[in-house]
């Protein structure tokens, strides 16, 4: 993809794709192909590879590479070139986030995803972070989306004064933002200041995700896709059909899984997986540990499970 051109990710829902393990903490590639093309036939529009979800800080630079060439490679050996990539690729300094997305375009991806660097975090300012993203768009060789996820980062918040003024200087590098920091009123103000063609403002969870939709959001990046990717495709179709009061009790099933969800952290995530649908384990990178759906309460199994059930009837 040509830097300067480059047009948004399309529309639609975007998996952050767990990586699964195998015992010896190798990346179990057979599980993954599984997980893609289970994907991929539930009608998502793009995978989001390293990203949180993904452990990405567990990954060295050659098995990134690997992950992204692999999933390019399922997708379209079964007919789903249309699947976009969005690969995180976020470091502490400009010189190596640089370099993650150079490995990035070569393996073959469509889009990077950048965090703000965090580890000096006091010194991490406004402008500091502005400038960061902007040195990075000024060499990047893929567009790039702003990821805001303060959690991960150490409390850093990018406000909606810094992502649309970047916007607004790097159009066609700077594409779009993903704002797990669950502020609507952020997004809104990103997407009625950008142009909506050129510019994609994400929902990152689905705990708000109508909300997202309603606020200007291209869609989802949402970490409970990768249990039921084809359940929030259908809150999409019933978005774009003018199918308010069933999107809004849909939206209440998903709200009530994604908070049991992300009690389970991303370990859980892939128990959860391997318990529904057959493949990979719950197993974590050190120092995250091995999670099991035995251990998981009525309270948090009990609406995924309600919604894992809605996820199969669709398929009879």
């Amino acid at each position: 993809m040509t830097v300067g051109i480059a047009t948004k990710p399309p529309f639609g829902v975007y998996t952050p794709l767990v990586t699964f393990f195998a015992e010896d903490e190798s990346i179990d590639f057979g599980a993954m192909e599984s997980h893609v093309r289970r994907m991929a036939e539930a009608g998502v529009a793009g995978l989001v590879l390293q990203g949180s979800n993904g452990e990405a800080p567990h990954l060295d630079h050659e098995e990134r590479q690997t992950v992204i060439s692999k999933a390019r490679a399922i997708l379209d050996a079964n007919g789903y070139n249309q699947v976009k990539l969005i690969v995180g690729c976020g470091a502490p300094s400009v010189r190596e986030t640089v370099k993650y997305i150079a490995e990035a375009n070569a393996a073959g991806a469509d889009f990077a995803l950048v965090l703000p660097p965090a580890y000096w975090a006091p010194a991490m300012t406004p402008a500091v972070v502005e400038n960061f993203f902007g040195a990075v768009a000024e060499v990047t060789e893929l567009p790039f989306l702003i990821y805001n996820f303060p959690t991960v980062t150490s409390g850093i918040d990018i406000s909606s004064d810094c992502i649309i003024p970047l916007g607004q200087k790097y159009p066609g590098k700077i594409v779009g933002c993903k704002l797990t920091c669950g502020n609507l009123g952020k997004l809104q103000r990103v997407w009625s200041n950008l142009p909506e063609d050129d510019f994609a403002a994400f929902a990152g969870k689905s705990d708000f995700m109508l909300p997202g939709l309603v606020a200007g959001s291209n869609g989802v990046i949402a970490a409970l896709a990768n249990v039921v990717p084809r359940t929030h495709v259908q809150l999409l179709s019933l978005w774009r059909d003018g199918k308010v009061q069933e999107a809004r009790q849909l939206q209440s099933k998903l709200s009530n899984a994604d908070g049991a969800l992300q009690k389970v952290g991303v370990a859980g995530v892939k128990a959860v997986v391997s318990h529904f649908f057959g493949y990979g384990t719950g197993k974590g990178r050190r120092p995250l540990g091995t999670a099991s759906v035995g251990t998981l309460s009525e309270e948090i199994m009990g609406p995924i499970t309600a919604l894992v059930d809605l996820e199969k009837s669709s398929l009879a």
